[in-house]
């Protein structure tokens, strides 16, 4: 079938092979100096422009690297990353290479660069990544909590209203969720949590990640919330357990396939649908409700 629409490419990149221009994004240390890469010292040399979400934190973690930033040093924080991307991917187009860092951890997890690499893929310019630091995998893995599947919310709404509403699109979510809170708000962001999803629900508060005064706070979501309830200082990043699936009866479960018999569905079909989240076996459930039927002949 012929189509006007070009089919989707993708463009290799060889180790070791140099290509001019290309946007790269880089991971910072959250904290730790130490924690930066050989990769990052050397982009932080050799780029043609570093963009940076703060040029005075740049210009200092460059010193304590004891590297000379070698090209142009701007700033790329989130008021100018609309005016500034279009002469970003104009450079690169040229044949620049472009670095990307912000204040701590990975550009555009909650921080500038989505923009900027968007705007390079939808010119077919190349972007790299230097992996590193970044809040959010540090935090799952010391949460002590499931980590095989996770989701990452970025920060939680301001105001109460919208936060209430986040929080119970969580109620139901399987996954452990990860996101970032500031201090003055983590005591009511908390509360709320332990009021929606349930006091019980296991949780863990990672404050200052990486820094001198590191804490990982682990409990349920009513005692991490009388916790902080006192003050917490830092940046904070949330864990949250996700909902245990609930088992669930046969017999609970005959009423609702009746009533998707009523509206036309198939009886082994009804069955399937009651049981796709788990708990009872589509088998049980056929068979409770051909029970039901003998016991209320009349339904």
């Amino acid at each position: 079938m012929n189509s006007s629409r070009p089919p989707v490419e993708a463009t290799a990149h060889p180790a070791g092979r140099e290509t001019a221009g290309c946007l790269v994004l880089a991971a910072t240390p959250m904290g730790q100096s130490d924690d930066a890469s050989p990769r990052l010292r050397a982009a932080l040399a050799s780029a043609d422009i570093v963009a940076a979400e703060d040029t005075r934190r740049a210009r200092g973690l460059a010193a304590s690297l004891e590297v000379v930033i070698g090209g142009k040093l701007l700033s790329y924080y989130d008021q100018v990353e609309a005016s500034r991307t279009p002469g970003l991917v104009d450079a690169i187009s040229d044949g620049a290479t472009v670095l990307l860092i912000t204040d701590a951890g990975m550009p555009s997890v909650s921080d500038p660069g989505f923009k900027l690499v968007a705007a390079c893929a939808d010119a077919g310019l190349r972007v790299t990544c230097l992996p590193g630091p970044s809040a959010v995998t540090t935090a799952l893995a010391v949460s002590a909590l499931p980590s095989e599947r996770f989701c990452f919310d970025g920060f939680a709404p301001r105001r109460p209203g919208p936060r209430r509403d986040w929080l119970a699109g969580l109620v139901d979510q399987p996954r452990t969720t990860v996101f970032f809170e500031s201090p003055h708000r983590l005591a009511d962001t908390l509360a709320a949590a332990a009021e929606v999803l349930g006091a019980d629900r296991r949780a863990a508060v990672c404050r200052e990640l990486t820094k001198t005064y590191e804490e990982v706070r682990r409990g349920t979501l009513a005692e991490l919330a009388a916790w902080a309830a006192d003050g917490v200082r830092g940046e904070i990043t949330v864990v949250v357990a996700g909902q245990t699936p609930r088992t669930a009866d046969a017999e609970d479960l005959v009423e609702e396939v009746e009533r998707l018999v009523a509206d036309g569905m198939g009886l082994k079909d009804a069955c399937a649908q009651v049981t796709r989240d788990g708990g009872a076996s589509r088998r049980e459930v056929y068979q409770a409700v051909l029970a039901r039927r003998r016991e209320q002949p009349d339904r």
